[in-house]
């Protein structure tokens, strides 16, 4: 997804992308029925008595005929011919159930509880852990469930807060879109007053919940026989039955669905969904699995036919797919930095954008930045700059303001999903001349898209990553400009005396 900025004959866009994250889930939304196509048979095919009765008869069995072929082979690539069997079903449950409870990972979200109240706050409780997890690494994820849980411990909680205090608590963890749809998911669910919804199906009609997230909640919270299909679900059912379809396949994905759904426990089928992407998390890794640990080894095809054929490794499945080469492009980023007083480069302001309520990074704060069309060179960047703040805070040099000191602080390379961005920085401070308070008259107000803050302030904001890189930058160019006044002042001292 990208927003574009600015005026379309600048040919820039003003933005920043928090960084790329990495743990592998599975889009997995409820597909609308699909429109099966009517297929005309000939009449000669069947005999009866009334032509209508059997054209209509024929286009019924055509129409059972293309639903099967697109069944039969599970997930279209034609080695998921078959379903577990009941016996190894029922091994599978027991095995798996035997082994999470003595080895689960003791994290923060996996609570027990049984009165309703309590299963409504437990839904509270999976549904942010879940959402955190997509694309993000446990270990990452436990620091923010906490403090997450420690500002809104509740689903009502949470609905009193502002999408700007939202994101400053989600930054850092990416994907920003999953912080606002949690919020506003909050307060469809307390705006119908019927509680938590308990089952899966009325979850997904919660903004933001999938089927994925809407299995979790149900499946742990309420105790409702439902599958679950992350990444790790799938590696561990690729392997488990030698699946060579791609995985990234919608009819494959569809039909790791069913494979999930026949294995889950109706007696304990929240504990079982969480075994099952447990064991994917940990022994069924994706480049080292520990198969001799397994608790379903003895169960899993790809590992028979390794035993059968060393060359063929467990980590073949499931197939590796090839990823599309992320798209090159250049983004400048100025710092711009006003002064209260003039001669005082200590005490100044930054200025900050706010992104728009809606698309990427929703509501979170920015340097000013421009979006190049290539690579440019210094000269050419900066005109960029100027023309965007003329545009933007009516400062012009000479006219509005005067350029204290400008200086180039480097450049980094960011990588994200789909895009590869090399970020150019630099340092513009500024001494405002008389007639621009107008600059600051608006700010404060609630529909601010840009303030000013100090030194302290954004210290303590919530940035993303891309963004607290930037200003770490800045940091460090201030920092040496210290060290380095700290020794000139030593030297004309001693050659004082």
């Amino acid at each position: 997804m990208r927003i574009e900025w600015g005026k379309a004959h600048l040919h820039f866009r003003v933005r920043l992308i928090n960084p790329t994250f990495e743990r592998s889930t599975v889009a997995s939304k409820r597909q609308n029925p699909k429109t099966i196509q009517n297929f005309h048979c000939k009449a000669s095919s069947f005999e009866s008595k009334k032509m209508s009765h059997s054209s209509a008869t024929g286009r019924r069995k055509c129409r059972q005929k293309k639903e099967e072929e697109e069944e039969e082979p599970l997930g279209g690539g034609g080695d998921m011919e078959d379903l577990f069997s009941e016996k190894e079903t029922q091994n599978i449950r027991m095995s798996l159930l035997d082994w999470y409870d003595e080895n689960q990972r003791d994290l923060p979200w996996r609570k027990t509880r049984s009165s309703e109240t309590e299963k409504e706050t437990r839904a509270y409780e999976v549904w942010v852990s879940e959402i955190m997890l997509q694309q993000t690494r446990v270990q990452t994820v436990m620091e923010y469930y906490k403090r997450w849980m420690h500002k809104w411990p509740t689903i009502y909680d949470l609905t009193q807060a502002s999408l700007e205090e939202v994101n400053e608590m989600w930054a850092g963890l990416g994907y920003y879109r999953r912080a606002r749809f949690l919020l506003e998911g909050a307060k469809m669910v307390v705006a119908e007053k019927e509680g938590f919804p308990n089952k899966a199906s009325s979850l997904m009609k919660v903004k933001g919940i999938g089927e994925y997230t809407a299995g979790a909640i149900a499946s742990i919270a309420f105790n409702e026989a439902v599958p679950v299909v992350d990444g790790n679900v799938i590696r561990v059912l690729a392997r488990l039955k030698a699946i060579s379809a791609n995985p990234k396949d919608r009819l494959t994905v569809k039909n790791f669905w069913k494979l999930a759904a026949q294995l889950v426990d109706p007696s304990r089928p929240g504990d079982f969904n969480q075994s099952l992407m447990e064991l994917g998390a940990t022994l069924c890794s994706v480049t080292k699995p520990s198969c001799s640990s397994c608790p379903i080894s003895s169960q899993c095809r790809a590992y028979s036919l390794f035993q059968e054929n060393r060359t063929l490794p467990v980590t073949e499945y499931p197939t590796k797919v090839v990823k599309s080469k992320p798209r090159l492009d250049f983004c400048c980023v100025c710092v711009l930095e006003i002064l209260r007083h003039e001669n005082n480069q200590s005490g100044g302001r930054f200025v900050l954008i706010k992104r728009p309520e809606e698309g990427l990074l929703a509501g979170l704060w920015e340097f000013p930045s421009v979006i190049l069309d290539k690579e440019a060179s210094l000269a050419a960047r900066r005109k960029a700059i100027n023309l965007y703040l003329k545009e933007a805070f009516h400062l012009e040099p000479k006219e509005t303001c005067t350029i204290v000191s400008r200086k180039e602080l480097g450049e980094f390379v960011h990588v994200f999903t789909h895009i590869r961005r090399k970020i150019y920085v630099e340092l513009l401070v500024v001494q405002l001349t008389g007639g621009t308070i107008d600059l600051f008259k608006d700010e404060g107000k609630d529909t601010l898209t840009w303030k000013c803050v100090d030194n302290d302030v954004l210290s303590s904001m919530g940035l993303t990553s891309a963004v607290r890189k930037v200003y770490s930058m800045v940091e460090a160019h201030k920092q040496d400009l210290s060290v380095l006044s700290n020794r000139t002042t030593i030297s004309r001292k001693r050659r004082i005396t």
